[in-house]
């Protein structure tokens, strides 16, 4: 599942990566986006990009490529 498909407030955990880039899935890594890692959906702006996620006791926006390059599940 993508993070675009998820309702605000909802619970996620990351469960993994569709992405073959290196460099770019060691970026979302260094964001804190490790595998398992649970995070709440805050806030999706009205044309989906960008969207708020609440992990870890601070706030990440991601675009939309970035929030695509990631596999989630609800928790």
């Amino acid at each position: 599942m993508k993070i675009r498909e998820m309702k605000t407030g909802t619970i996620g955990r990351v469960a993994g990566y569709s992405t073959d880039d290196r460099r770019y899935r060691q970026k979302l890594i260094q964001m804190g986006l490790v595998r398992g890692v649970e995070f709440k959906l805050e806030r999706v702006a009205p044309l989906g990009d960008p969207v708020e996620l609440r992990l870890q006791g601070g706030s990440l926006t991601l675009r939309k490529a970035e929030a695509d390059a990631l596999n989630v599940e609800e928790v």
